[in-house]
């Protein structure tokens, strides 16, 4: 039979496929099923499998290796934002993704002098927040600067958000068992600006003083009954794509 009537689609295939990959369940060097087993799998044609085997080599996901037929690609270059992340935590479990680690955990209670990040949180300028911040290295270079800017509220639920070092479980998961509260992500907002001498520092970008150095800034606010609860910023490192 030349063709199935499975209802699966290309891009289905591909999204299967593609999400493994961003999981950490596919790693570089890994090779795909081959172009039978993957028919089989989804009960789709050689032509579905072709155009979504296409569509991850064009994504720079997948690669052809000859003998090996397709492999689960290197993208140094690519790294996931904060949004991807916690859908692959609460697909998975898992914290990284493969190559990924994070070091320079730090909290601290700050003035907020932020205006941006005052008005997602619904606070006046200067009111105190938690923040905490880290930096996310893929195969051990500097990728993303984060912070979470945490309202107060937070802060009276779970006092550990100002405990220093890395946080496990996520915070927001142990606010919602203490308040019953459920907490719901709005959409990812994206910005560049010129980044800090800090944040230069933390990504390991060597610059001249009086060099101008864009970035990416993505924001991501989370919010429960009563309002805004958190907002991260993550701050990548100038010439990184972003992986949603």
């Amino acid at each position: 039979m030349a063709y199935k009537t499975s209802g699966v689609g290309y891009a289905d295939v591909a999204r299967h496929f593609r999400t493994l990959i961003q999981d950490g369940e596919l790693v570089p060097g890994d090779p795909l099923p081959s172009v039978q087993e993957i028919r089989d799998q989804f009960n789709v044609s050689a032509k579905t499998v072709s155009r979504a085997l296409s569509v991850l080599k064009s994504e720079g996901l997948a690669a052809g290796r000859g003998s090996l037929g397709t492999v689960v690609a290197a993208r140094p270059d690519v790294v996931a934002t904060g949004a991807a992340r916690l859908d692959r935590i609460q697909r998975t479990g898992r914290i990284y993704a493969a190559g990924e680690t994070s070091t320079d955990h730090v909290a601290m209670v700050r003035s907020c002098a932020d205006p941006d990040i005052a008005e997602q949180l619904g606070i006046e300028l200067h009111d105190e927040i938690v923040i905490r911040r880290r930096v996310f290295r893929q195969d051990g270079k500097p990728s993303v600067v984060a912070l979470s800017c945490i309202h107060l509220r937070g802060r009276d639920a779970v006092p550990e958000v100002e405990q220093q070092g890395q946080l496990q479980p996520f915070w927001q998961k142990t606010y919602t068992e203490r308040t019953g509260r459920e907490v719901t992500r709005g959409p990812q907002r994206s910005t560049a600006r010129l980044a800090s001498t800090d944040e230069l520092a933390a990504l390991e970008v060597e610059a001249p003083a009086t060099a101008a150095v864009p970035v990416l800034v993505l924001h991501t606010t989370f919010h429960d009954e009563d309002g805004p609860l958190e907002v991260w910023e993550d701050v990548y490192a100038p010439g990184l794509w972003r992986e949603d």
